[in-house]
């Protein structure tokens, strides 16, 4: 087995651990950082609680098999305390998951035994509080077995993390109950990849004609489902959670519960540039920041959506 270490300190969104042909133990260490960041693409900015100073926090990439040598750091300017829960672990809730003080450490590990897309979140007192203020991020498992028929290999690859923006200053209980919320965060921001809705949006999520597009989604909403669906456009093949096993074709609009992921596959018509808008059909997500524009043209920028370009900022 290779050991690698992989260090997640200031890489704020990058993906710092690819797949391998042998399974491999991953260093992985993130920080809980209470910060302002931009919620906007006016550069407005929140008072939010962050892994790694940036919401969502990190991509960490393994393979199915694969062992995560997991560290959290709370900063010892915090707050609170916080906790780290990843979706792709089995373990103890009330040890690996248990909460950590500010300036306090804490390390665990696990196997990443299930393919797919997870989400990360901190799970201490009150959870939803937490994951509201932006304690979420992503975990990819690329199954063991590579690509296949069933799971074809992409072009470009994007990560895309919904969650909810509340009033500045919202309690707890009205964060639970669903009070105060003002919008939806498309990887941290408010019509994050969408000029059509935002004059100040510099970035779009980009692909050439006929590419085949993979994205990576999770809901981190508090409460609500989201309904994703490409406009312009079908989801040529969905998996549920991103298993190969969870397949389906064809989709308009596919529901993802909160706290839940799924894989999904945009091809471009190959004979002519054309652009998609993905968004959550729910109207009062979409309409209040969760669109995302894609556009296929023969000049689109070879890096987005490959190596480290997987999550645009």
């Amino acid at each position: 087995m290779n050991h690698r270490a992989v260090s997640l300190a200031l890489l704020g969104g990058a993906l710092l651990a690819a797949p391998a042909g042998a399974q491999e133990t991953h260093r992985v260490e993130i920080s809980a950082v209470e910060t302002d960041v931009p919620i906007d693409n006016s550069g407005n900015m929140r008072h939010m609680w962050t892994f790694d100073g940036a919401v969502p926090g990190p991509v960490v990439r393994v393979r199915q098999g694969d062992t995560v040598d997991f560290r959290l750091h709370n900063d010892s300017e915090s707050q609170e305390s916080h906790s780290m829960d990843f979706h792709a672990a089995r373990v103890d809730v009330l040890e690996e998951f248990a909460e950590v003080s500010p300036g306090e450490s804490k390390e665990y590990t696990f196997t990443a035994d299930y393919p797919g897309v997870f989400i990360y979140h901190c799970g201490a007192d009150a959870m939803s509080e937490h994951i509201a203020r932006g304690m979420y991020g992503v975990i990819i498992v690329d199954p063991a077995e590579g690509y296949s028929e069933q799971y074809p290999e992409p072009d470009r690859e994007y990560v895309l993390v919904q969650g909810d923006l509340f009033e500045a200053g919202s309690s707890p209980d009205a964060i639970t109950m669903g009070r105060n919320w003002e919008a939806s965060l498309i990887n941290g921001k408010v019509f994050h990849y969408s000029p059509v809705h935002d004059p100040n949006a510099s970035l779009v999520l980009e692909g050439k004609p006929g590419e085949r597009v993979r994205i990576f989604y999770v809901n981190a909403n508090v409460n609500e489902s989201a309904a994703l669906h490409p406009i312009a456009g079908i989801w040529d093949r969905v998996w549920d959670n991103g298993n190969p096993k969870n397949v389906r074709h064809g989709m308009q609009t596919v529901e993802v519960p909160p706290a839940h992921g799924a894989v999904f596959d945009l091809v471009a018509p190959d004979d002519r540039p054309t652009n998609n808008a993905i968004v959550d059909h729910r109207m009062r997500h979409a309409l209040n920041g969760a669109v995302s524009v894609i556009m296929f043209h023969d000049d689109a920028d070879p890096d987005l959506g490959r190596g480290d370009k997987l999550t645009p900022r």
